[in-house]
């Protein structure tokens, strides 16, 4: 996550960057089966804020604030910590929003 979290960190906060973001979770994904269900839930999330302002527009606010608390939750994940870190890792995302 720490490659994901630097791209992440040097992109604009336009709707592209979180479909890119979700393309670069399906390869994590696929290249490191023991991410993928936390990459599933990273990109279910950034799936509904795309799909709640897709081809509508996009407040300025809302997403440099979106994109700050992705990069802050990316930030945050510990993927190689122990059963009970990334539990809590998969149940912050699992109830995370990025813009409400």
């Amino acid at each position: 996550m720490n490659d994901l979290h630097h791209w992440l960190s040097q992109q604009h906060h336009g709707l592209r960057t979180f479909r890119t973001f979700q393309q670069k979770l399906e390869t994590l994904g696929r290249d490191d089966p023991a991410q993928r269900g936390l990459c599933r839930l990273l990109s279910g999330l950034v799936d509904d804020y795309v799909e709640a302002f897709d081809e509508a527009p996009l407040p300025v606010e809302i997403a440099d604030g979106a994109h700050r608390r992705l990069l802050t939750l990316v930030g945050s994940l510990d993927l190689h910590g122990d059963a009970a870190s990334r539990l809590a890792d998969i149940n912050r995302v699992a109830t995370c929003e990025l813009w409400r």
